[in-house]
């Protein structure tokens, strides 16, 4: 039996990975470009960096991510623990402070025992063994070694990040802590725009300058949906930010005891509670253009930008035709991928990928049969979609319900619906496991 795995990437997939695979038994070697070589999004040396944003999004079961989470818990996820101990308050969601949650994963990868952390660029597939997590963000040398192997063209689309500013530097007096409908306590500062205060904001916003894509030549400029720059969502019209990002409902703006007309949210972006990020804000305007725009919005005239939005490219294989369920590639299973490289979306998807890909290579590297996900858990449908060869124009995916076949009794109510989904998903799951 060959005892030593190779993972390559130090992203929330390629710990997940070389942690299950070392509390296995398995020799692992894990490389992690950083801080040899950096994309132009990352900004810190240690592993499980979050880029986006802080938040690993819904926490309760009866949510596609709160299942997703539920399922995790089951399959023994490191990240995820590790999430609840640096967790900060962000409403029914479960965010982080991203520096804790790093350095905290950094330790932990550092200190097995059986792992070898070697901090040195990938520029061509390592020998099978071999879990290749690096991320959207794969650099161009791997890249092109991974098409040269695959033979097959890359997909790909822009992804940003929001900008995140200092807590002492909001007006409190316009800014007010509050979740929608009352759900969480008092998470998030509120910046409430009337009609007039959103209708400028907006025309500065999609009449701002953006930062050219010379980086990314080539590509074309494909967005995706759930990470969209604020200033191209703008441009769909009007009104397309009050029922996004912007949206009022649920919330009363405590100097009018009116709801007001659209609502920027400032989620807390540390433990610390120094920080804050534009919660929708992801962009590619020019620096100068954020703090110009972005201080139009109520409560942040004076703010003060620990970062700025960035925009960066995101890259992901066809796996549809790659692939099967095991995240292993068709003819030759002892190769795999994992994270948004197979265009699994979302911090949770990439590390849930993570946990199979591992734990499959590690049942067939000792001669078991590899699991078999049953398709009514979160995990068995991502893995099903990541693997199906009827998707023809294939785009990434994050958790969603839509996702499960529909139950045997027909539910009206979309909560308890989703909650019986979950709870039949759970149910699934656990028998899988045994």
């Amino acid at each position: 039996m060959n005892k030593s795995v190779t993972v390559v990437g130090g992203g929330l997939a390629g710990c997940e990975a070389a942690y299950r695979l070392a509390d296995l038994g398995f020799a692992v070697t894990l490389y992690e470009m950083k801080p040899i070589a950096k994309s132009p999004a990352h900004q810190m040396d240690s592993l499980a960096e979050l880029v986006c944003s802080n938040s690993l999004k819904a926490a309760r079961v009866g949510t596609a991510a709160g299942l997703l989470k539920a399922e995790m818990r089951l399959m023994g996820s490191l990240l995820l623990e590790i999430a609840e101990r640096c967790a900060v308050p962000a409403g029914g969601a479960l965010a982080v402070d991203r520096d804790e949650f790093s350095r905290l994963t950094t330790q932990v990868i550092e200190g097995h025992q059986n792992i070898r952390l070697v901090r040195e660029e990938v520029t061509a597939l390592p020998d099978p063994p071999v879990i290749i997590a690096t991320g959207p963000l794969t650099s161009p040398a791997l890249s092109q070694a991974i098409g040269q192997r695959l033979g097959r063209a890359h997909l790909s689309f822009y992804d940003a990040a929001a900008p995140i500013v200092t807590a002492g530097s909001i007006d409190k007096s316009i800014a007010f802590p509050a979740a929608r409908y009352g759900r969480g306590g008092e998470d998030y500062l509120n910046c409430p725009m009337n009609q007039e205060e959103y209708e400028h904001f907006w025309e500065q916003l999609v009449a701002g300058e953006r930062a050219p894509l010379k980086d990314f030549e080539g590509d074309g400029a494909k967005f995706y949906e759930g990470c969209m720059p604020v200033e191209v969502l703008a441009g769909r019209g009007k009104d397309a930010l009050r029922f996004g990002p912007l949206k009022p409902v649920g919330l009363t703006d405590p100097r009018t005891g009116r709801r007001p007309w659209a609502v920027v949210q400032l989620r807390q972006e540390n433990a610390a509670a120094t920080l804050y990020n534009l919660v929708g804000f992801q962009t590619n305007l020019k620096f100068g253009e954020q703090k110009r725009v972005f201080s139009l919005i109520p409560g942040l005239g004076n703010a003060e930008f620990a970062r700025f939005g960035v925009m960066h490219r995101n890259t992901f294989i066809d796996s549809p035709r790659l692939l099967d369920r095991t995240f292993a590639l068709r003819e030759q299973p002892l190769l795999c991928f994992a994270g948004q490289l197979t265009g699994v979306e979302g911090y949770m998807e990439s590390a849930a990928s993570g946990i199979l890909a591992a734990g499959q290579l590690a049942r067939r590297l000792t001669g078991r049969p590899v699991l078999e996900l049953p398709p009514t858990t979160m995990l068995g449908a991502l893995s099903s979609y990541i693997a199906d060869e009827s998707v023809t124009n294939f785009q990434p995916m994050g958790a969603s319900m839509g996702l499960l076949p529909s139950l045997e009794v027909r539910i009206k109510s979309k909560q308890e619906r989703y909650e019986a989904l979950a709870e039949r998903a759970l149910q699934a799951l656990k028998s899988a496991l045994g």
